[in-house]
């Protein structure tokens, strides 16, 4: 079963009086797999936060659909199984971690001994027990960021999506929130994260898809998009100097075996770049 699954999801906004429509989605087929991290990718204004808001049900396609495991996102009853993290998400600082927790619990109806135990154990996953009874107010930005993770997370989604999870974070707070997608994809939860950090997005997710000008312009597998399909690199072992400039067959004939023959990689950033530039729609913008 796709945890997320849409077609032909296409948004327009009314930008006012005569001025017409924005086309902010464009006929989005996506698929997300049950357990995988998938990475979605792209430049300000290329639809991310409208896909994200579509799938949540917070606005209205115009034209398309699109289901979280296999229910319409229309329906509230969709949303049962999923935690969100927005970009800048909103918390009372007067509040502790752990009551903060605790008013996210209730709010998906848990009480008592369960969600006492949830929040300890949220706390423990996001590092922050010995600041349980902190107020907000003085948190970091990177522990405000791993607290909303934890209250996505409180009644145990089966669906998370992280909309930029660690902007305006330090290195040390976005390699934490880095190892907790990782934590979560052990968990067998499955991960929608919305990024500009490419490597984080490299280092994390199984698929991307990269959004530009509201259409999706490339998607797959991580590992086999940032393969260079262009060089081989070839490793050989005893080799002698004079047999290094000649080709795989003059390798042998010099006495040198073959060790791998290989696509050697590029950057998630190069290839990113690349397939961004290389959209005649958003030329004018990005030129």
């Amino acid at each position: 079963m796709d945890a997320i699954r849409t077609e032909n999801l296409t948004k327009k906004y009314q930008l006012g009086w005569r001025r017409g429509r924005l086309l902010a989605l464009d006929q989005l087929n996506l698929r997300v797999r049950e357990g995988e991290v998938y990475g979605l990718l792209g430049p300000n204004g290329s639809g991310k936060s409208t896909t994200l808001k579509l799938i949540l049900g917070l606005v209205s396609a115009s034209a398309g659909e699109a289901w979280l495991f296999d229910v319409p996102c229309r329906k509230v009853e969709s949303r049962l199984h999923v935690g969100f993290l927005p970009e800048n998400p909103y918390f009372y600082k007067y509040l502790s971690g752990a009551e903060t927790l605790e008013f996210y619990g209730k709010l998906c109806r848990m009480r008592g001994a369960p969600l006492a135990k949830r929040i300890d154990e949220l706390l423990e996953l996001v590092g922050l027990t010995q600041a349980r009874e902190r107020r907000l107010a003085g948190y970091s930005k990177g522990m405000l960021q791993r607290i909303g993770l934890a209250a996505a997370l409180i009644h145990d989604p089966k669906l998370v999506l992280l909309d930029e999870p660690t902007a305006g974070v330090d290195p040390i707070g976005s390699r934490d929130i880095r190892d907790l997608i990782v934590r979560l994809k052990g968990m067998g939860k499955t991960v929608l994260l919305s990024s500009h950090l490419l490597a984080q997005v490299q280092d994390v997710c199984d698929r991307i898809g990269v959004l530009n000008v509201g259409k999706m312009i490339l998607e797959g597998d991580v590992n086999t998009l940032i393969s260079d399909q262009k060089r081989l690199s070839i490793t050989v072992q005893d080799l002698p100097d004079a047999g290094r400039a000649q080709v795989e067959a003059a390798v042998r004939a010099a006495g040198g075996s073959v060790v791998t023959v290989e696509h050697p990689q590029t950057t998630l950033e190069a290839l990113f770049l690349q397939a961004v530039k290389q959209d005649p729609r958003g030329k004018k913008i990005h030129d």
